[in-house]
This record gives C-alpha cells, sequence and structure tokens, in this order.
C-alpha cells in the first residue's frame, strides 16, 4: 500500500512539475532575453504571494534588461513577452493598432463582459462609437455646474470635518467627492456621499478593484474564463448596477431626457435593443451586440469604476506631493487666485483649461503613480517586432510596463523627484510621445481622459481655494502599496492635515 502511496505521489508531482515547466524554454528558443522562471510562479512570485503589486513586479523586470527591446517573462506558466522600446510600443498601440486591438482579458463576448474594458475588437468599436459623443466639449461644459456644486459641497465637508481634526485620511475624503460627481454627471442621481457612509458603495469598489481568484486563473491560463463562462467581474457587482440601471430607467419613465448625459445615451441604446455595425476588415461583415439589462448596466459598471476611484487616487496623491512639496503648492494656489479673478470667480470650463501649472502637476502626479500600472495587448496575427530579430506568434500576450517607463532615469532624470517642470510645453514636446502612458495612447486609450482631467481639477481648485494641506505626523515619506488591489493604492491611506487658509 505505501509503494502504490508512493507512487502516485510521485506521478502527481512529476505531472504537476512537467505542467508547470513545460513552457520554460519559449523565450530561449526565440532567442529573447529575460529572467529565469521558478516553477509554478514563473517571474511573478512577489505578486502572487502578496508581495508587491504586480506593476511593481513588471517595473523590477523592465530596470533589469535596461539594453533591450524587449524581454521575455513568465506569467505564472503562461510566456508574456515586455516591451522596452518606445517605438516598438509606438507601432503597438498607433501604427499597428490593428494588430493589437485587443486587450488580452476579455472573458466573455456577451452580458456583463461587452463593456469597452474587457470587449474584443467589435464589441469595443461598437461601443466607442456609441460613447464617445459623451465626452466632447460642448457636453463637459455642461457638466461644469455640476461639478462646481459637487466641489462646493466637499468643500463644506472638510470644513467641517477639519474642524474636529485637521488631521484627514485623504484618499477617502476625495473618493466621496468623486462618488458623488460621477453619480450626477454620468447617472444623474444624487448620492449624498458627504453626510452619511454609504456602505454598499465601499463594499462594491472593493470587489471592483481587488486581485480576485478569477484573475490568479485568467494569468495561469489565459483565455480560460472565456473557455469555462467565468468572470472577471464579482457576482454581487453585476445585479447592483443592473438595479441602479432599473431604478435610473424608471426615474425617467423609460424615456431619455434632454440632459443629454450617459444615462440618455444608455436609454436611447435600450430603446434599439440592438446596435450593429460593418467589421473593420470585412466591410460587407456586419457585426452586432444585443441590449440586454446585463450589457447596459456593463456600460454604467464601466464608467462608474473607471470614473471615480481613478480620480479620488490621482486627487489623493496631488495632495500628497502638495503637501510635501509647498513652493509647489504655493505656485498652484497663485494660479488658481489668478484664473478665478480673470472668470469672476465663477468656475467654468474655460477656467479649468486655464489651469495650465495645475494641469503639469496632474501630470506629473500621474507620471509617479499610474493608476494602471501597466498596459496589456494580444496579438490577433504573426508579427515580427520592430527593430528586432523577434517574431510572436498570433495570440501572444503583451505587457507595456508604464511604471518601468515612468521611472526611467534615461526619459526622466531623477525620477523619484517631484517636478511638474517635466511637463512644460517645451518640455513635453522634446521626449518621445510613448513616454507618458497613465491613459493609454493610441485608439484604445481612455475614453474619460478629458474627464478625469476636469473632475480632478475642479476638486484642486476648489479645495485649494480654502485649505492649504501639509504633512501630519502619520503622513508616510514613502508610500507602500497594497499588492491585493489591482490599481495603485496606498497600504493605510494618505493622512495629511488640512488647514483652513485666511
Amino acid at each position: 500500500m505505501v509503494v502504490i502511496v508512493l507512487t502516485i505521489s510521485v506521478v502527481i508531482a512529476s505531472f504537476l512539475y512537467y505542467h508547470f515547466t513545460k513552457y520554460n524554454n519559449y523565450w530561449n528558443k526565440r532567442n529573447v532575453v529575460g529572467p529565469k522562471p521558478t516553477f509554478f510562479f514563473g517571474n511573478i512570485k512577489d505578486a502572487v504571494l502578496r508581495r508587491k503589486p504586480i506593476g511593481h513586479v513588471f517595473k523590477d523586470i523592465y530596470d533589469m534588461y535596461p539594453e533591450e527591446k524587449v524581454v521575455g517573462m513568465f506569467v505564472m506558466r503562461s510566456p508574456e513577452l515586455l516591451v522596452r522600446d518606445l517605438d516598438v510600443i509606438k507601432n503597438i498601440l498607433i501604427k499597428d493598432f490593428d494588430i493589437f486591438v485587443n486587450r488580452g482579458y476579455e472573458y466573455k463576448k456577451t452580458g456583463f463582459g461587452a463593456n469597452l474594458i474587457h470587449g474584443n475588437a467589435e464589441t469595443w468599436r461598437l461601443l466607442r462609437s456609441r460613447f464617445s459623443p459623451l465626452f466632447t466639449p460642448g457636453k463637459l461644459k455642461s457638466m461644469m455646474h455640476l461639478l462646481s456644486e459637487r466641489g462646493d459641497t466637499f468643500v463644506k465637508y472638510v470644513a467641517r470635518v477639519t474642524q474636529l481634526n485637521p488631521e484627514q485620511e485623504v484618499y477617502d475624503m476625495t473618493r466621496k467627492f468623486t462618488q458623488a460627481a460621477i453619480a450626477a454627471c454620468v447617472f444623474g442621481i444624487e448620492i449624498d456621499t458627504f453626510n452619511q457612509e454609504h456602505e454598499t458603495l465601499r463594499r462594491i469598489d472593493s470587489k471592483i478593484f481587488s486581485v480576485t481568484l478569477s484573475r490568479e486563473l485568467e494569468l495561469m491560463y489565459p483565455g480560460i474564463l472565456m473557455k469555462t463562462g467565468g468572470s472577471l467581474v464579482s457576482t454581487e457587482i453585476i445585479p447592483f448596477f443592473i438595479n441602479l440601471v432599473k431604478d435610473v430607467t424608471a426615474q425617467r419613465n423609460g424615456k431619455s431626457t434632454n440632459r443629454k448625459d450617459f444615462m440618455d445615451l444608455i436609454l436611447k441604446m435600450r430603446e434599439e435593443k440592438h446596435i450593429s455595425g460593418l467589421i473593420r476588415k470585412n466591410k460587407d461583415t456586419e457585426t452586432g451586440l444585443h441590449l440586454t439589462d446585463e450589457v447596459i448596466a456593463a456600460q454604467v459598471f464601466t464608467f462608474y469604476a473607471a470614473g471615480h476611484e481613478t480620480s479620488a487616487a490621482t486627487i489623493s496623491f496631488i495632495l500628497y506631493q502638495l503637501a510635501l512639496n509647498p513652493q509647489i503648492q504655493d505656485k498652484v494656489m497663485v494660479e488658481i487666485k489668478e484664473v478665478l479673478k480673470k472668470h469672476d470667480g465663477k468656475m467654468t470650463l474655460q477656467a479649468v483649461l486655464d489651469l495650465s501649472y495645475m494641469g503639469q502637476v496632474f501630470d506629473e502626479t500621474l507620471r509617479m503613480y499610474p493608476i494602471l500600472s501597466d498596459l496589456k495587448r494580444k496579438s490577433n496575427s504573426t508579427y515580427k517586432i520592430p527593430g528586432t530579430n523577434v517574431t510572436i506568434e498570433k495570440n501572444q500576450l503583451i505587457k507595456i510596463p508604464t511604471l518601468g517607463i515612468h521611472y526611467d532615469e534615461k526619459i526622466y532624470p531623477n525620477p523619484e523627484k517631484f517636478d511638474p517642470e517635466r511637463f512644460s510645453p517645451e518640455n513635453v514636446a522634446a521626449r518621445h510621445s510613448c513616454a507618458y502612458l497613465p491613459f493609454g495612447l493610441g485608439p484604445r486609450n481612455c475614453i474619460g481622459i478629458r474627464f478625469a482631467q476636469l473632475q480632478s481639477r475642479v476638486c484642486m481648485a476648489k479645495l485649494l481655494s480654502q485649505f492649504r494641506v501639509e504633512p501630519s505626523k502619520n503622513t508616510p515619506r514613502q508610500l507602500q502599496y497594497e499588492p491585493r488591489r489591482i490599481v495603485l493604492y496606498p497600504i493605510g491611506g494618505i493622512p495629511l492635515n488640512i488647514i483652513k487658509r485666511h
């Protein structure tokens, strides 16, 4: 009996060893340099064991090979290509976009998987064309009063809580503003985040942005969720957003209004029940998408997820750096005062656009703290990497390490220093167009870039008009990040003192 058990154990161990090492020579055979993979973990052991966020692991690999254009690595057992060269990145994201249109982590072609983030090429094109009009200058202008009103309410909230204690955790605090702003501007509903804690929203946020077993399985076996019908999204999230759509639809009697906001677009789509378009590579073939309740809810989920947590994080990191760099904060405050005086004290769209130095602060913050620290793409055909002898196969997964690029001393000297002058018009013009990637680049970049910039600047202008931020006794001089989150999230938040200006 002992011999049988021992034999079975050896067979199982041998199978597992073979299973998790069978691709270990994949990059060696293709003469692509890269770190040696370890059993089971590949090259992301620190991420799997929750020692580091995965974007920081990719940065470490990026830093190990300063002379290479591409690096072969293993995301657990899956061979993936990490791209370092900015010209190659430009080809992938722009010039040869049609080959890399897919992000490589879709999990369903219908239902909740049919959204702007996870959708395949044709689904993405259909949805992008429908939602792009939401972020035109005219639409953003019409949102300004909503953002300004939430900004005023936010400042009142800050005044109230800082009377009790000047030290506040700004990440959680700014999230209240962005939740209220997204609710008003995108969904046309009022959420009083400033006077009551919304435990449901907090729980939903946690589910959206946490690393889950499904995500781990997709890393280990790319495409497994598509094959098995699994999901990258928690089952708790789907009914929440379906019910949200139903509630807003009921409030508007099922018809679009003159608000012309996101929900109006949703309601118009809902009336159509089906949207279609010609496939890009075959103009005679039509593709379509049935607009079920789940598909509609998926779009609401996308705009909520991308629209508030990322901006709350960015504003928090801005406040953190302004607290550590008071001379930069003073310059921002002077600009705010001058711009508001020029616009008769009114927070108009043009006034926000005139905050050019604040824009540089915003950009430098996202250089140091890109909320999504890497970009993902998947090839849909064989492709020769320009400037190399490397040819990748169809369905090869690509990683573009945003964090590594943003901290490359050859691109940004002294990268640990917070320096908004890096983003003066002259310095931006002198730099490679792919050296800055917090929103991605090319046709499949973030659709809400303008709204994110607008929302963040309004919040900053309102807050800094009346308050200063300073380090508190609990403010860390070096932030640590939560490895269980898929976005950059500071462990313990960011405590700062918020002081009323006189």
